[in-house]
């Protein structure tokens, strides 16, 4: 499964994660960007450490799990 993290600062300094799953893809750059500054400015999201106040970073995280087979 993917999911797409966007990591933001807030106003103590820290950085604040937030997880769509399934994004849609391709994910574009600028999208992204666009709708984090979104975020911000309707102050959409709060944290424990006060609201966001700056894009961090973004990705695309894939966790693929692949089962072993003991012969149980």
């Amino acid at each position: 499964m993917k999911k797409l993290e966007l990591k933001f600062k807030n106003e103590d300094g820290k950085t604040v994660t937030y997880s769509i799953e399934n994004p849609i893809e391709p994910v574009e750059a600028s999208t992204v960007s666009a709708a984090m500054d979104e975020i911000i400015s309707q102050n959409a999201f709060t944290s424990n450490g006060g609201d966001l106040t700056a894009k961090y970073s973004a990705r695309v995280v894939e966790n693929i799990v692949e089962d072993i087979d003991l012969g149980l």
